[in-house]
Protein backbone atom coordinates (compact mmCIF):
# COMPACT_ATOMS: atom_id res chain seq x y z
CA UNK A 1 0.00 0.00 0.00
CA UNK A 2 1.18 3.51 -0.79
CA UNK A 3 1.64 5.86 2.19
CA UNK A 4 -1.10 8.44 2.63
CA UNK A 5 -0.26 11.87 1.20
CA UNK A 6 0.58 14.23 4.04
CA UNK A 7 -2.49 16.38 3.34
CA UNK A 8 -4.80 13.38 3.76
CA UNK A 9 -3.58 12.40 7.20
CA UNK A 10 -5.88 12.57 10.21
CA UNK A 11 -6.35 15.98 11.81
CA UNK A 12 -4.97 14.57 15.05
CA UNK A 13 -1.57 14.12 13.37
CA UNK A 14 -1.23 17.75 12.36
CA UNK A 15 -0.15 19.32 15.69
CA UNK A 16 2.67 16.79 15.97
CA UNK A 17 3.79 17.44 12.40
CA UNK A 18 3.70 21.19 12.99
CA UNK A 19 5.75 20.85 16.18
CA UNK A 20 8.32 18.64 14.44
CA UNK A 21 8.62 21.11 11.57
CA UNK A 22 8.88 24.06 13.96
CA UNK A 23 11.60 22.36 16.00
CA UNK A 24 13.66 21.70 12.87
CA UNK A 25 13.39 25.32 11.76
CA UNK A 26 14.01 26.82 15.20
CA UNK A 27 17.15 24.67 15.50
CA UNK A 28 18.32 25.59 11.98
CA UNK A 29 17.44 29.30 11.83
CA UNK A 30 16.81 30.50 15.36
CA UNK A 31 13.66 32.10 16.70
CA UNK A 32 13.70 35.48 14.94
CA UNK A 33 14.38 34.09 11.47
CA UNK A 34 11.75 31.34 11.64
CA UNK A 35 8.49 32.31 9.90
CA UNK A 36 5.17 30.64 10.47
CA UNK A 37 4.64 30.21 6.73
CA UNK A 38 7.91 28.28 6.57
CA UNK A 39 6.77 26.01 9.40
CA UNK A 40 3.48 25.37 7.65
CA UNK A 41 5.22 24.65 4.35
CA UNK A 42 7.61 22.17 5.93
CA UNK A 43 4.72 20.43 7.68
CA UNK A 44 2.83 20.27 4.39
CA UNK A 45 -0.14 22.40 5.44
CA UNK A 46 -1.35 25.93 4.81
CA UNK A 47 -0.54 28.82 7.11
CA UNK A 48 -4.25 29.02 7.91
CA UNK A 49 -4.19 25.42 9.12
CA UNK A 50 -1.30 26.24 11.41
CA UNK A 51 -3.34 29.03 13.00
CA UNK A 52 -6.07 26.52 13.85
CA UNK A 53 -3.66 25.01 16.37
CA UNK A 54 -1.31 27.83 17.41
CA UNK A 55 -2.18 31.51 17.79
CA UNK A 56 1.33 32.86 17.32
CA UNK A 57 4.98 31.95 16.84
CA UNK A 58 5.52 32.46 20.56
CA UNK A 59 2.85 29.93 21.45
CA UNK A 60 4.25 27.51 18.88
CA UNK A 61 7.74 27.83 20.34
CA UNK A 62 6.49 27.32 23.89
CA UNK A 63 4.67 24.16 22.86
CA UNK A 64 7.83 22.89 21.13
CA UNK A 65 9.67 23.34 24.43
CA UNK A 66 6.88 21.85 26.56
CA UNK A 67 6.30 18.81 24.35
CA UNK A 68 10.03 18.09 24.04
CA UNK A 69 12.34 19.41 26.74
CA UNK A 70 9.80 19.80 29.54
CA UNK A 71 8.44 16.32 28.89
CA UNK A 72 11.99 14.95 29.14
CA UNK A 73 12.42 16.77 32.46
CA UNK A 74 9.18 15.20 33.69
CA UNK A 75 10.58 11.77 32.81
CA UNK A 76 13.73 12.64 34.74
CA UNK A 77 11.69 13.68 37.76
CA UNK A 78 9.84 10.37 37.68
CA UNK A 79 13.14 8.51 37.39
CA UNK A 80 14.52 10.30 40.46
CA UNK A 81 11.46 9.43 42.55
CA UNK A 82 11.54 5.75 41.57
CA UNK A 83 15.28 5.10 41.42
CA UNK A 84 16.57 2.47 43.88
CA UNK A 85 20.32 2.46 43.19
CA UNK A 86 23.18 4.63 44.40
CA UNK A 87 23.25 8.39 43.94
CA UNK A 88 26.19 8.01 41.56
CA UNK A 89 24.19 5.62 39.39
CA UNK A 90 21.27 8.05 39.51
CA UNK A 91 23.44 10.93 38.30
CA UNK A 92 24.76 8.71 35.54
CA UNK A 93 21.21 7.72 34.51
CA UNK A 94 20.11 11.37 34.45
CA UNK A 95 23.04 12.42 32.26
CA UNK A 96 22.66 9.54 29.81
CA UNK A 97 18.90 10.09 29.73
CA UNK A 98 19.43 13.78 28.96
CA UNK A 99 21.65 12.86 26.01
CA UNK A 100 19.23 10.26 24.64
CA UNK A 101 16.12 12.46 24.94
CA UNK A 102 17.56 15.93 24.29
CA UNK A 103 21.27 16.15 23.51
CA UNK A 104 21.28 13.73 20.58
CA UNK A 105 18.06 15.10 19.08
CA UNK A 106 16.98 18.31 17.36
CA UNK A 107 15.92 19.57 20.80
CA UNK A 108 19.60 20.24 21.52
CA UNK A 109 19.32 23.26 19.22
CA UNK A 110 17.01 25.04 21.67
CA UNK A 111 19.71 25.90 24.29
CA UNK A 112 21.81 27.57 21.59
CA UNK A 113 18.76 29.49 20.39
CA UNK A 114 18.02 30.74 23.90
CA UNK A 115 21.63 31.75 24.62
CA UNK A 116 21.82 33.78 21.43
CA UNK A 117 18.34 35.33 21.44
CA UNK A 118 17.31 35.65 25.09
CA UNK A 119 17.99 39.39 25.31
CA UNK A 120 15.91 40.10 22.22
CA UNK A 121 12.95 38.06 23.49
CA UNK A 122 12.88 38.51 27.29
CA UNK A 123 9.41 36.98 27.71
CA UNK A 124 10.54 33.78 26.03
CA UNK A 125 13.72 33.83 28.11
CA UNK A 126 11.68 34.06 31.32
CA UNK A 127 9.44 31.22 30.15
CA UNK A 128 12.51 29.08 29.39
CA UNK A 129 14.14 29.95 32.71
CA UNK A 130 11.10 28.86 34.70
CA UNK A 131 10.01 25.84 32.66
CA UNK A 132 13.41 24.39 31.76
CA UNK A 133 16.36 25.81 33.67
CA UNK A 134 14.84 26.04 37.15
CA UNK A 135 12.86 22.82 36.88
CA UNK A 136 15.78 20.88 35.43
CA UNK A 137 18.14 22.30 38.06
CA UNK A 138 15.78 21.28 40.88
CA UNK A 139 15.67 17.73 39.55
CA UNK A 140 19.46 17.51 39.33
CA UNK A 141 19.72 19.05 42.80
CA UNK A 142 17.56 16.28 44.30
CA UNK A 143 19.95 13.67 42.94
CA UNK A 144 22.95 15.43 44.50
CA UNK A 145 21.15 15.94 47.82
CA UNK A 146 20.31 12.24 47.94
CA UNK A 147 23.99 11.39 47.70
CA UNK A 148 24.96 13.92 50.38
CA UNK A 149 22.26 12.71 52.78
CA UNK A 150 23.34 9.10 52.25
CA UNK A 151 27.00 9.95 52.91
CA UNK A 152 27.91 8.88 49.39
CA UNK A 153 28.73 12.45 48.29
CA UNK A 154 30.70 14.92 50.35
CA UNK A 155 29.18 18.09 51.79
CA UNK A 156 29.44 20.89 49.23
CA UNK A 157 27.75 24.01 47.87
CA UNK A 158 24.90 22.25 46.12
CA UNK A 159 23.53 25.31 44.32
CA UNK A 160 26.77 26.01 42.50
CA UNK A 161 27.61 22.33 42.12
CA UNK A 162 24.42 21.93 40.08
CA UNK A 163 25.38 24.90 37.89
CA UNK A 164 28.90 23.55 37.37
CA UNK A 165 27.59 20.10 36.46
CA UNK A 166 24.99 21.39 34.01
CA UNK A 167 27.37 23.74 32.18
CA UNK A 168 29.32 21.04 30.23
CA UNK A 169 26.07 19.42 29.10
CA UNK A 170 24.74 22.72 27.79
CA UNK A 171 28.07 23.37 26.08
CA UNK A 172 27.96 19.96 24.42
CA UNK A 173 24.55 20.80 22.95
CA UNK A 174 25.61 24.29 21.86
CA UNK A 175 28.83 23.00 20.29
CA UNK A 176 26.86 20.46 18.26
CA UNK A 177 24.88 23.28 16.63
CA UNK A 178 27.74 25.77 16.21
CA UNK A 179 31.49 25.19 16.03
CA UNK A 180 31.06 21.45 15.88
CA UNK A 181 30.50 21.76 12.14
CA UNK A 182 34.10 23.03 11.78
CA UNK A 183 35.80 20.12 13.54
CA UNK A 184 38.07 18.09 11.24
CA UNK A 185 37.18 15.03 13.33
CA UNK A 186 33.68 15.05 14.87
CA UNK A 187 33.60 14.80 18.66
CA UNK A 188 32.43 11.55 20.20
CA UNK A 189 29.56 12.39 22.60
CA UNK A 190 29.82 9.01 24.35
CA UNK A 191 33.50 9.62 25.20
CA UNK A 192 32.72 13.19 26.25
CA UNK A 193 29.97 12.05 28.63
CA UNK A 194 32.12 9.26 30.05
CA UNK A 195 34.98 11.68 30.78
CA UNK A 196 32.50 14.16 32.26
CA UNK A 197 30.94 11.55 34.56
CA UNK A 198 34.33 10.21 35.68
CA UNK A 199 35.48 13.71 36.69
CA UNK A 200 32.16 14.81 38.19
CA UNK A 201 31.57 11.70 40.28
CA UNK A 202 35.16 11.62 41.50
CA UNK A 203 34.68 15.17 42.74
CA UNK A 204 31.38 14.37 44.44
CA UNK A 205 32.34 11.18 46.25
CA UNK A 206 33.49 11.04 49.84
CA UNK A 207 36.80 9.31 50.55
CA UNK A 208 34.90 6.24 51.77
CA UNK A 209 32.69 5.91 48.69
CA UNK A 210 33.40 2.88 46.47
CA UNK A 211 34.97 3.40 43.08
CA UNK A 212 32.71 2.81 40.03
CA UNK A 213 32.76 -0.68 38.53
CA UNK A 214 32.39 0.39 34.90
CA UNK A 215 35.39 0.46 32.56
Amino acid sequence: MKPEPRWERRKEARPGELLAAALELFAEKGYAATRLEDVAARAGVSKGTLYLYFDSKEELFKEVVRSGIVRAIEEGEALIEQFKGTAADLVRAIVIGWWERIGSTALSGIPKLMLSEARNFPELAEFYRLEVIERGSRAFRRAIERGVQAGEFRALDIDYTVQVMLAPLIMLAVWRHSLGCCEPQPSDPARFLQAYLDLALAGLRTAASPEPLHA
